[in-house]
């Protein structure tokens, strides 16, 4: 049947008929254990009681009417957010890639306003930010931006964790509007920067007057043991933007900003047909609503450290694992070479990984796993990659 679709991805061979929790089942009825959440989505897990009565309770009320008019729901979860990031004021849309093309056109608005005729944003190497022509400029990988050109101007990059390079721009290049950087960078292998990284950006666009923009899509939500990635630093940016687990699948993104970033826009200057309606803004506040009861931040940071202790223990000595990274439940395993191999095999035992950066394991299980499940994706991995290395 994928002869009817573009050929937009590589799929594996598998199709899944339902899930519970942290597992999934395909429609042969075979059993797997989730360990990536959907690309750190499913943050709540599959199938959710909380989310599952929320949107249909919402869908017998109402879907659909018109950012013309007030969204209550809309209302609500801007307030739950705000309230829990410490920013202003929200906009919402329906993915990450939305999310981050209304931050760069916040960016534009506000070197406009200081009187720059060509505003750019300082983006980083190895970033992901979207695949829309601005979010795929603003993404630091030449393989998803090969054949799309031309690429949209107005964007300079940085190496990721040098605030150096980034003071070496700010005094040759005066058009500079703001910063745009994920707290780790997911796709380019969960790289985490120093603690000091953020903290330093945050004084450099205080010094200059930039707008410091931070793509929490993939890091919101608990996902690093804090509600957002940044509440680990002590510093808050001026826009963040947020998708894949607000909404526990149901497709929703947000811009939130603050200070004079949550003024910029006005009637006319951005809109959304979709963005904010009642059907997914009631999933996102149950998300907000569990997380917060749950504590699941504490939990992904408690679950986190107790998977990284276990990979530490058991590759220990492993010549090919070259670095064992993680911040909360966002965890990646390094090998020397390419290994994407490994989801194949992965999912022939049941178990759902994913490969980044080529080298890269990226693990992103769902918040709600026991300590049990945790163990499990241990073993799983670790006994996948030292039958890699092995044959290797």
């Amino acid at each position: 049947m994928t002869d009817f679709l573009m050929s937009t991805h590589s799929r594996l061979p598998v199709a899944f008929d339902h899930g519970r929790g942290a597992w999934l089942w395909d429609t042969q009825g075979k059993k797997y254990l989730d360990a990536i959440a959907g690309i750190a989505v499913c943050g709540l897990g599959h199938a959710h009681p909380a989310v599952a009565e929320a949107l249909c309770a919402q869908a017998q009320r109402l879907l659909h009417t018109s950012n013309v008019y007030r969204i209550t729901k809309q209302e609500e979860l801007g307030a739950q957010l705000t309230r829990v990031s410490g920013m202003d004021k929200a906009f919402f849309c329906n993915s990450g890639a939305e999310a981050n093309e209304a931050a760069i056109k916040l960016a534009r608005l506000h070197g406009h306003r200081k009187n720059i005729a060509v505003p750019a944003i300082i983006v980083m190497e190895g970033s992901f930010h979207g695949r829309t022509l601005a979010t795929l400029t603003a993404t630091g990988n030449k393989k998803i931006q090969a054949g799309f050109e031309p690429l949209v101007q107005g964007f300079v990059r940085a190496p990721y964790n040098d605030i150096g390079a980034l003071n070496r721009i700010a005094q040759k290049n005066p058009d500079i509007a703001a910063v745009l950087v994920e707290p780790v960078q997911g796709e380019g292998g969960i790289q985490i920067p120093d603690d000091d990284y953020l903290a330093a950006i945050r004084a450099v666009c205080n010094e200059r007057g930039w707008l410091m923009m931070l793509d929490e899509v993939q890091t919101g939500m608990c996902r690093t043991g804090k509600w957002f990635a940044f509440q680990h630093t002590g510093v808050t940016p001026d826009v963040m933007t947020l998708a894949k687990s607000l909404g526990n699948g149901v497709p929703i993104g947000a811009c939130l900003a603050r200070g004079t970033a949550a003024e910029l826009f006005q009637p006319g200057s951005h809109a959304t047909t979709f963005g904010g309606n009642p059907l997914v803004c009631s999933a996102a506040l149950a998300v907000v609503k569990t997380l917060e009861q749950e504590k699941l931040d504490e939990r992904a940071a408690l679950l986190g450290a107790r998977m990284l202790a276990g990979f530490a223990r058991a590759l220990e000595g492993l010549n090919h694992v070259t670095a064992i990274r993680g911040k909360g439940l966002m965890i990646g395993i390094e090998l020397d070479r390419p290994c994407a191999d490994l989801v194949q095999r992965a999912l022939a035992q049941g178990l759902l990984i994913n490969v980044t950066a080529e080298r890269v394991v990226r693990l992103l299980p769902p918040l709600v796993i026991s300590e049990t499940e945790a163990d499990q994706i241990v073993a799983g991995v670790s006994g996948l990659i030292k039958g890699f290395a092995k044959a290797a």
